[in-house]
């Protein structure tokens, strides 16, 4: 309890009355472990018995936790006046962890793909390791990461403690849960099957519970701002919250089989199903993987260059526009499907006007280091922000391109998609959040600096490096399969069977696996350079750019 003194004698003496630290949540935790041990034992099918059985020992552990950090102590008034980093700190941990997750699964992935004999059945195929992967590096690397700087810059443009008390660490800790209990999900076969939306319902209500919460500390803190502006990344943030609790919750309307069972049916069917399922795949991408992440930007770009963004006039613009554009883009996912012609020319015509704000918003951070370019040379957490920008601006751009229906029609089911998703989230999602912890890490914990400024440069061209190696290979091999499917011979029989196309990617597939690997490395040099921070640790070096000695020479004499 924070502000909390020890019990001791004189306090006794008063007539002070002992309060145990943590009761409330150590009974709640217990309570839920009981559910969970009831859902095990009256499960209506084995996966959901075994899926209990996982909640059951994550939650039953961690009562026995809290009960072992439970003390009693006299009651003390909180400190409403200092910002409540503890949980930004806690947020930020959690961001690195798993992010090494997310990548190491991706790298697996991609050499099973490359090699096939990696796949281990059942837990350990491509089909229940890939969407671990992506649901790790989207919701646990980027939701963590969303969490923990929203978090962080909304007490500080507000000038205000986040509101709700130990809400905000209800937030966390049932973000954590929902990662577990997602994650273990996939390996046990438990899925609906959804792109970026594979949990099954009872999971789904429990996000949809941390969420509201989650908007509800969010919200309630610049409610309660001492600062009368609120500034524009609170805007992004803002927005990016209460779209995902819209997207998911009807995206993930469903009818359970049985309330201990893992089966549900969706409440749509057909096209209608396939247009809300892409209505919200692709907002995902527009409100949690763009938006969040522009907040991000608008915060911590004009705070590392210590300059003021560019335009502040461009970036409410930028806001409007792109939350107007974006919400009509997902059509674009179903070109040449059952979708009605005019739906699907709807969404390329949005997609193609996102370029606009897209690239104004691109413009704006860039332009934010006018009369700082300097610092390109002298700060790699600097170059890392402006490389993300521009991996932005690239993405933004490319995204647009393939939503038109000519090269969607080559380019669409084939890896230039996965090369174009990964030159965002890579680039973009990654590049972005590594800036921002490197930024807050050494201010929540109090150090002068990181423990080595070098190692963020190593980080820098390892992460580019294995990025470029990625989206190349991607780009290449997908035009290429594009190709070999649609080729013909003069008799209209096609030329290339499928195995075909699949033998011929395996160089691309090899390579793409060693782009993984470089941008694995480039996390993991982080991590350590992070953990070493934390530890008060410091590495003697040279400052980057720093000029050579001049060495004494002689002068003539006069």
């Amino acid at each position: 309890m924070s502000g909390a003194r020890p019990l001791d004698g004189p306090a006794f003496s008063r007539g002070a009355t002992p309060v145990m630290t943590r009761g409330p949540q150590t009974i709640f935790l217990g309570l839920f472990a009981f559910v969970a041990f009831l859902g095990a034992a009256f499960a209506a099918d084995d996966l959901f018995r075994q899926h209990m059985w996982v909640l059951f020992f994550v939650l039953a552990s961690s009562t026995i936790v809290m009960l072992r950090r439970t003390s009693f102590v006299i009651p003390q008034p909180s400190a409403t006046s200092v910002y409540m980093d503890d949980v930004v700190r806690y947020g930020s941990i959690a961001t690195m962890f798993w992010g090494v997750i997310g990548l190491l699964v991706g790298v697996v992935v991609a050499l099973q793909l490359a090699y096939p004999d990696l796949n281990i059945e059942p837990w350990f195929s491509f089909g229940r390791m890939r969407p671990l992967h992506t649901s790790a590096v989207v919701f646990a690397f980027g939701g963590n990461a969303l969490i923990a700087t929203s978090f962080y810059v909304v007490q500080r443009t507000s000038r205000a403690r986040l509101w709700g008390g130990d809400l905000a660490w209800f937030v966390f800790w049932g973000y954590q849960l929902f990662i577990v209990m997602a994650a273990t999900g996939y390996l046990l076969g438990i899925t609906q099957s959804r792109e970026y939306a594979e949990p099954e319902w009872y999971v789904d209500l429990w996000l949809t519970i941390v969420w509201v919460a989650y908007l509800a500390v969010f919200l309630g803190t610049i409610l309660n701002r001492k600062e009368p502006h609120i500034y524009v990344a609170n805007w992004f943030y803002l927005s990016f919250i209460v779209t995902i609790a819209m997207l998911h919750v009807v995206n993930n309307l469903a009818i359970p089989v049985s309330l201990v069972g893992t089966k549900s049916y969706s409440a749509f069917a057909g096209v209608q199903d396939a247009l809300t399922q892409w209505w919200y795949g692709h907002n995902a991408v527009g409100f949690f993987l763009t938006a969040g992440f522009l907040g991000m930007m608008y915060y911590f770009v004009p705070k590392q260059a210590d300059r003021p963004i560019y335009s502040y006039r461009l970036s409410i613009i930028h806001f409007w526009a792109l939350i107007f554009l974006y919400i009509w883009a997902g059509p674009h996912h179903l070109h040449y499907t059952a979708l009605p012609d005019w739906a699907q020319t709807l969404g390329m015509v949005f997609s193609v006007m996102l370029w606009m704000p897209s690239w104004g918003g691109m413009i704006n951070g860039l332009m934010t280091l006018s009369g700082a370019w300097d610092k390109i040379r002298t700060d790699p957490i600097i170059r890392m922000m402006v490389a993300a920008i521009a991996f932005y601006g690239m993405s933004t751009f490319e995204g647009p391109v393939m939503s038109i229906k000519a090269v969607n029609s080559l380019s669409h089911y084939t890896d230039w998609t996965i090369g174009h998703v990964h030159s965002g989230a890579l680039g973009w999602v990654g590049l972005i959040s590594f800036a921002a912890v490197y930024h807050m890490v050494p201010k929540l914990w109090g150090r002068e600096r990181l423990y080595s400024v070098r190692m963020v440069t190593w980080h820098f061209w390892l992460a580019m490096l294995g990025i470029v190696v990625y989206a190349a290979v991607m780009w290449v091999s997908g035009i290429m399969q594009g190709l070999m499917w649609r080729e013909y011979d003069e008799q209209g029989f096609l030329v290339y069977s499928f195995a075909e196309t699949v033998q011929a990617m395996y160089p691309y597939y090899v390579m793409r696996a060693f782009g993984g690997a470089l941008y694995l490395a480039g996390a993991l040099i982080m991590a350590f350079n992070i953990w070493m921070t934390i530890a008060g640790r410091q590495r003697e070096e040279a400052p980057i750019g720093a000029a050579a000695p001049v060495r004494a020479t002689l002068q003539p004499a006069e």
